[in-house]
C-alpha cells in the first residue's frame, strides 16, 4: 500500500500514511497477520513518515524498505536502521540486458548477490524482489541466483526472503502449466527442489489478467508463506492483489480468521472515499456498496426464508454491513418486506409479513411509478414516505429506530 500501492495514485500525505498503517495494524487483529509493510527510504517525507509508524510501536505490521540494487538506496536504509529491506534484483532477460546493457547473466547476479551481502553483513535482513520472474530463464537465471542466496543466508545466519513478482500479470495458477508461467510449479521449484523455506516465500502479483487472486492463492498452496497486497488492489496498471479479498480467502483455507478484525473494512473504506476522495465501484467484490444488495425479487424472497440462501457470509457480522434490498419495479412485496425489516432493524418477533395489506398499496404505487416512465431504483427517504403515507402505526412505532 505504501510502495507499489503508492506509485499509482496521488501520493500519501505523513498523516495519511500514518492513519493507514494504524488501520493495517487494527486490521491484522490480535495475531498480527498483516505480517509487514514497506516503505521507500528515499525522500524526507519518505523518512518522516517511516519514523512516525515506528513511534507508534506496533508489533505489526513491521517497517521494512524498498531499494535498487545500489550501494548508495543501501545507505538510506543503513542510516534508518531498519531490520529487513526489498532489494530489486530484475531477473528476466528482458530486464538483465535492457537495465545493464553489455553484462552477462552472471555479470548481473554477481551485482545483485554484492549488494546483498553488503545488508546482511550490516545485519539487516533482505527480501530478493525477483522482478519478472513469470518471463524469467528459469534454470539459467532463477536457480543459479537462489542456490546462492541460500548460502548467504546460511552464512550469515539471517533471512533471505525469495518475493516472486508476476510483474506483467502474465502468471497461470495451474499446476499444468509450463515454467516460468505456472505460479505452482514456481513456488514447488523454490521450495521443494531449492530448498527455499516457506516462511521466507513470496508472492507479489499483478491483475492485468484477472488472475491476481487466484495467482496469489497457488502461491499460498504450492509453497508460500507470504502474499504481498495493497488495500483495494490499489496499483501498477490493472492493479495489485487486493488485500481484502486474500483475507477471506486465508479464511477459506485456514476454517479461520485467525483474529483478524474484517470490521475494521468498513472504516477503511469510509476513509479512503471520504478522507482521500477515493471512490471504490459499487460493485467492488466483498466492500463495494453494492456487494450484498440485491434488486432481484427472487433473491429478496429468498432472504426472507433464510439469509444465508443468497449471502456467502453474515455481512453484518464480519462487515458490519447488514444485507439490504433495492427497491425497483423487479423487487416485488418479498424486497419491500426485506427492505422494512432490515431499515428498521425488527427483531423475529416484530418482523412483519410479506402478507401485510398495506404492503401491496405500496407496491401498487411503486409500480405506477415505473409504469410511467420511472428508470431508476428508489431512494430511503421516498421508501420511508411510502411507508408513512400507507402504514402510520407502524411508521409511529418505529420511526425513532431510524
Amino acid at each position: 500500500t505504501f510502495r507499489d500501492g503508492q506509485q499509482s495514485r496521488e501520493p500519501y500525505t505523513v498523516e495519511q500514511i500514518v492513519n493507514i498503517y494504524k488501520f493495517l495494524h487494527e486490521l491484522g487483529g490480535k495475531n498480527g497477520k498483516i505480517e509487514y509493510t514497506e516503505f521507500f527510504p528515499y525522500t524526507e517525507k519518505d523518512k518522516e513518515s517511516i519514523n512516525k509508524c515506528r513511534e507508534l510501536n506496533f508489533n505489526n505490521p513491521r517497517i521494512t524498505g524498498w531499494i535498487r540494487a545500489t550501494e548508495s538506496d543501501l545507505e538510506h536504509i543503513k542510516a534508518l536502521k531498519l531490520e529487513e529491506v526489498g532489494i530489486l534484483t530484475s531477473i528476466s532477460d528482458y530486464h538483465i540486458f535492457y537495465k545493464f546493457p553489455g553484462k552477462s547473466r552472471s555479470e548481473v547476479i554477481e551485482h545483485y548477490l554484492k549488494i546483498a551481502e553488503d545488508a546482511l553483513r550490516s545485519n539487516i535482513s533482505i527480501r530478493l524482489h525477483l522482478e519478472d520472474i513469470t518471463r524469467a530463464d528459469i534454470y539459467s537465471t532463477l536457480v543459479p541466483l537462489v542456490k546462492r542466496a541460500m548460502k548467504l543466508a546460511d552464512k550469515y545466519s539471517l533471512p533471505v526472503k525469495i518475493r516472486c513478482p508476476d510483474t506483467l500479470g502474465v502468471g497461470l495458477p495451474w499446476p499444468e502449466a509450463a515454467l516460468p508461467r505456472s505460479i505452482p510449479k514456481l513456488f514447488w521449484l523454490l521450495n521443494k527442489g531449492l530448498g527455499v523455506p516457506s516462511e521466507w516465500l513470496e508472492f507479489h502479483g499483478q491483475n492485468d489478467f484477472h488472475l491476481g487472486v487466484a495467482n496469489a492463492t497457488a502461491a499460498w498452496l504450492y509453497g508460500a508463506s507470504l502474499n504481498n497486497c495493497t488495500l483495494f488492489g490499489i496499483g501498477e496498471r490493472a492493479g495489485n492483489i487486493p488485500l481484502e479479498a486474500m483475507i477471506f480467502v486465508y479464511a477459506m483455507i485456514k476454517g479461520s480468521f485467525d483474529g483478524i478484525n474484517t470490521r475494521v473494512l468498513k472504516d477503511i473504506v469510509r476513509y479512503y472515499e471520504k478522507e482521500l476522495n477515493y471512490k471504490l465501484p459499487s460493485y467492488y467484490p466483498l466492500v463495494g456498496s453494492n456487494f450484498n444488495v440485491t434488486r432481484a425479487g427472487i433473491h429478496a424472497d429468498g432472504l426472507l426464508k433464510n439469509i444465508e440462501m443468497y449471502l456467502p457470509f453474515d455481512t453484518e457480522e464480519l462487515l458490519d454491513s447488514p444485507p439490504k434490498v433495492m427497491l425497483s419495479e423487479h423487487s416485488g412485496i418479498a424486497g419491500l418486506t426485506f427492505w422494512i425489516n432490515s431499515t428498521f432493524r425488527l427483531s423475529e418477533k416484530e418482523k412483519i409479513s410479506k402478507d401485510n395489506p398495506s404492503l401491496k398499496e405500496i407496491q401498487e404505487e411503486i409500480i405506477n411509478l415505473y409504469n410511467n416512465g420511472r428508470v431508476t431504483p428508489l431512494s430511503d427517504v421516498e421508501i420511508l414516505e411510502l411507508i408513512r403515507k400507507h402504514m402510520p402505526e407502524f411508521w409511529n412505532k418505529y420511526k425513532d429506530r431510524l
